[in-house]
């Protein structure tokens, strides 16, 4: 059976995941929860669960915006490199429901790297270099929100505060309670043992 490349590209990715997953679901949680304030570092405003969804839509934009500017600062440089962080402990945002799904594990950390990427359009509004484009993207985002009441629409998260100070993990340990999650876990895996069997089979067959 031929797989092309970008499967294997693909399974990379998803295995990288996997083995994340696999390695920190039994350690402790980074983030105790929004009872307890913030650590320091740059703090970051909460988001509503509403919010939240209008600026994932958006968040391809800030953040290309963000790497066109070539004058920065440390404020921006935090911003911009915590949210990717972020989003790279959120598995890059593939779970199935971090965004719309309050149960899922991935839930939580969405909003905080979606509320730094708000954070950080609020930013580029204050750069010289940025702020025609950062307002034009902002008074966009607006009128999404009003048109959805993204206001309106609350999850246990949506009081939350963020910082650059500290990394909101995913729920490791629920991801294996929670069917979507558990879903991607194990067709990874099924996957990677297909390629594996497809690849060590193929050489067999040459080597015959």
């Amino acid at each position: 059976m031929y797989w092309p490349p970008r499967f294997f590209a693909l399974a990379a990715h998803l295995f990288l995941a996997s083995a994340l997953l696999v390695m920190l679901a039994t350690s402790a949680q980074a983030h105790s929860g929004s009872s307890v304030p913030p650590p320091p570092g740059i703090q970051i405003p909460s988001l509503t669960h509403g919010q939240m969804a209008v600026i994932a839509r958006y968040r391809g934009d800030i953040i290309d915006l963000a790497q066109r500017q070539t004058v920065t600062d440390p404020t921006f440089r935090r911003l911009y490199n915590h949210g990717n962080l972020q989003f790279t402990y959120c598995l890059w945002g593939l779970m199935p429901g971090s965004l719309g799904d309050e149960e899922s594990p991935f839930n939580e950390c969405s909003h905080a790297y979606l509320a730094t990427a708000k954070a950080l359009l609020t930013y580029m509004a204050t750069m010289p270099s940025a702020a025609r484009q950062a307002k034009a993207l902002i008074s966009d985002i607006d009128a999404d929100m009003v048109r959805s009441g993204a206001s309106w629409i609350l999850c246990q998260y949506s009081g939350e505060a963020f910082s650059t100070g500290a990394v909101v993990e995913p729920r490791w340990r629920d991801v294996f309670t929670h069917p979507p999650s558990l879903a991607v876990v194990l067709a990874t895996i099924a996957a990677l043992t297909a390629a594996a069997w497809s690849i060590f089979g193929a050489r067999r067959a040459r080597t015959v």
